[in-house]
């Protein structure tokens, strides 16, 4: 496995910064056919939660 140079990663500040803004959100869904759970994940603002 090849390493990336270090110069070839570069950490955006503003970017970093925008992510902590996201919260990921599970939910269990009820399948009405089954009535078994499913689970959705969605990357959400976290105004929104």
């Amino acid at each position: 496995m090849a390493k990336a140079a270090k110069t070839a990663i570069k950490k955006d500040p503003k970017q970093a910064a925008e992510a902590k803004n996201y919260t990921k959100v599970i939910k269990a869904v009820r399948s009405p056919k089954t009535g078994a759970y499913t689970f959705k994940e969605q990357m959400v603002h976290k105004d929104k939660v």
